[in-house]
């Protein structure tokens, strides 16, 4: 019997993951428009409301860079006690390539270097593939709690809101 040899190519990825800044900021919006799952709405997400986030989140907001364009990101940001991770997206063209888990790998190593030792998350709960990939990131489902919203500026959210 002979032996059998196989051969198998794989295409190295250079990828870059850096801290997010506002001049990110159209292809980051752009992304997280297209990707199924993240809700963006005219006020949080605006120019505006990243700059703020930015500002009081500067080390622990990534991207992910391939080629010079970004193809993802993630928010990651605290208050003191609890971190929280929003908006991760993946560009379609790159799922399936470990970007997501770098993004939230880098955002809860700069989450843990300033001091927070607990991280929550908001995955809609008809997002089949972002509630998936949390479970496999070790993030635990609640059925002990109910988020709940409240917007005290409603006048500045736009129509189309989704959160």
């Amino acid at each position: 019997m002979a032996a059998v040899t196989m051969k198998k190519c794989f295409e190295v990825m250079i990828m870059t993951i850096r801290n997010m800044s506002l001049n990110d900021y159209d292809e980051v919006y752009a992304l997280w428009a297209a990707a199924p799952g993240v809700g963006v709405n005219d006020f949080d997400d605006s120019v505006k409301g990243i700059a703020k986030y930015l500002a009081r989140n500067p080390r622990t907001c990534f991207v992910a860079e391939k080629d010079g364009k970004i193809v993802g990101a993630v928010l990651g940001g605290h208050d003191g006690r609890r971190g929280t991770i929003c908006h991760l997206a993946v560009a379609e063209s790159h799922n399936k390539q470990g970007i997501g888990t770098a993004l939230v790998d880098a955002a809860l190593a700069a989450l843990q270097n300033e001091g927070i030792r607990k991280v929550w998350l908001v995955v809609m709960a008809d997002n089949a593939q972002g509630n998936t990939f949390w479970e496999k990131q070790g993030f635990e489902k609640r059925d002990d709690i109910y988020y709940r919203n409240k917007v005290i500026i409603e006048e500045q959210y736009a129509k189309n809101s989704c959160c």
